[in-house]
């Protein structure tokens, strides 16, 4: 087996207060790979995600990033390998224009000149907003701005895009936009959701993680389907929608 795009080995972490949010995770995730992350409120899945670029450490286990561990040395280079897309667009975006906002990070790297004006023109057409790279963030929709935040992070080139909600808050158009492009791009995805057939949609692998544990881990399809693992971890479908009802992907 090739080494793992993101290997995390008995990840156990409390908080100063004492709480013990995560308790011995092991989760190994594949180049290429697309994954949903699901689990009720209080999982610990923002925990075990802020751990995965360097944001939190101190815990037992490791994290490591094709081979590479999250340590307090690495975490610059940790950071371009792995992209993380908040739930709030407006908490990435910052400047006055869409282009100075995805090349804020290649900037940061050294790039300039052609080579930067190339990465963020690309980075653009990926998610279908080069026509409005001069425009101010906060003149656009709020789907357009989550396309924005997400090449804002395509920009630097990462091994891993992780995902918070991303369909949060988005109008049937632009979620069905987001997954379109989402799909298209060549990058391993960690998508953490609540949005169960949005999970179903992108990612052919779910792990579900429940009292700082993983409890499942296997084909979306087949997790949403265990009514008892369901019910057990606090997840439920939308009103309406079966997954047995829809034809199975190959």
């Amino acid at each position: 087996m090739t080494t793992p795009v993101l290997d995390v080995q008995g990840l156990a972490f409390a908080y100063p207060d004492g709480h013990q949010a995560l308790f011995g995770v092991d989760l190994h995730v594949h180049r290429g790979e697309r994954v949903a992350m699901l689990g009720p409120n209080g999982a610990g899945k923002t925990t075990l995600v802020l751990h995965l670029n360097g944001i939190l450490t101190g815990g037992r286990g490791s994290v490591s990033v094709s081979g590479l561990p999250v340590t307090p040395a690495n975490v610059p280079e940790i950071r371009r390998r792995v992209g993380i897309v908040f739930q709030d667009p407006d908490d990435q975006l910052f400047m006055g224009t869409v282009r100075a906002d995805v090349a804020f990070g290649p900037a940061n790297l050294g790039l300039r000149g052609a080579e930067l004006d190339a990465r963020v023109q690309h980075a653009l057409e990926q998610v279908g907003m080069a026509e409005y790279a001069d425009r101010p963030p906060h003149h656009l929709s709020f789907g357009q701005r989550r396309r924005v935040a997400v090449a804002t992070v395509l920009a630097m080139e990462p091994e891993i895009l992780v995902l918070d909600e991303p369909s949060s808050n988005l109008d049937p158009a632009s979620r069905r936009e987001l997954a379109d492009i989402l799909r298209s791009l060549d990058v391993t995805v960690l998508m953490v959701t609540h949005d169960l057939p949005y999970a179903l949609e992108l990612c052919p692998r779910s792990v579900v993680l429940s009292g700082g544990t993983i409890v499942a881990d296997g084909s979306t399809y087949d997790v949403l389907t265990d009514d008892a693992l369901m019910s057990a971890h606090r997840l439920e479908l939308p009103f309406g929608f079966d997954p047995r009802s829809l034809p199975r992907s190959s």
